[in-house]
């Protein structure tokens, strides 16, 4: 689990749909927001863009297996001869008004879900069972969550009873021209370098018979973008930055490697 506040930088997001007004208006309605999506799709990012946006501070916690309520919400610890009460980030939030991005929310604990429940209706509120307190969320407060849907075996779902507490919107991978500028944009590679390893990202993607527990992100392209861009020989970036992270297995990072070798 991970907490920031919001870099004073502009983070670079190229809007591929109306997911900057659709958020907009959900803030301003004071309505939770879902981003569904396989990995890699540009989730994290609009986040991080649209807090600049909104000139909002920014909490990311990375939620995974042992995530619990307690890591959100906070906990008693032991301070020399004191027992003081020390806020999680999302009581934190809650209290000043932030967003509060909770990635791949769905892999949390179920008490996660039941402890933000709260927030994600009229109610606008946090209990804090140890301290037997309840926090009304500040004005600005705004609860956004990150799902993957079954894009990929072993992933987990939420309930639908969960989805219906947010506004929703699915993320796709960008179409080849508009995933090419932003391979440019934020590694620096060449035109002619960045279409081609879009066009090897795509037919990765569609190869579905490899059986890929994770496809071929934007990241990992941007990645290989850098590494071409700073003087690595173009197959090779490909291989490390784009085949090798999506198995283990000898036959299919072989196969893979003659595909892109053949693209690049």
């Amino acid at each position: 689990m991970e907490s920031n506040l919001i870099d004073k930088k502009i983070p670079y997001y190229l809007p591929v749909h109306k997911e900057v007004e659709i958020f907009e208006h959900a803030a301003k309605n004071k309505l939770p927001f879902l981003l569904k999506g396989p990995t890699g799709t540009g989730k994290s990012r609009f986040v991080e863009f649209m807090a600049f946006t909104l000139k909002r501070p920014l909490i990311t916690i990375s939620c995974h297996e042992e995530t619990s309520s307690t890591d959100l919400i906070g906990r008693f610890i032991i301070k020399g001869a004191e027992t003081l009460w020390l806020d999680g980030p999302l009581t934190t939030g809650v209290k000043k008004g932030a967003i509060v991005y909770l990635d791949e929310v769905a892999e949390a604990r179920p008490d996660v879900i039941v402890a933000i429940h709260s927030l994600t209706d009229h109610r606008r509120e946090l209990f804090i069972d140890k301290l037997g307190e309840t926090v009304k969320a500040h004005e600005d407060f705004m609860l956004v969550a990150s799902f993957n849907p079954g894009y990929q075996r072993g992933f987990k779902e939420l309930k639908p009873s969960t989805r219906q507490r947010f506004v929703a919107m699915s993320f796709e991978y960008p179409e080849p021209k508009a995933e090419a500028e932003i391979l440019i944009k934020e590694s620096g590679v060449d035109e002619d370098s960045a279409k081609r390893l879009v066009s090897i990202g795509n037919k990765i993607r569609n190869l579905k018979e490899l059986g890929l527990t994770e496809t071929v992100s934007t990241r990992l392209l941007v990645d290989a973008g850098k590494l071409i861009h700073s003087g690595l020989p173009k197959r090779l970036s490909v291989k490390v930055a784009v085949i090798e992270p999506l198995s283990d297995d000898a036959e299919i990072i072989e196969a893979l490697t003659d595909l892109a070798n053949l693209m690049i």
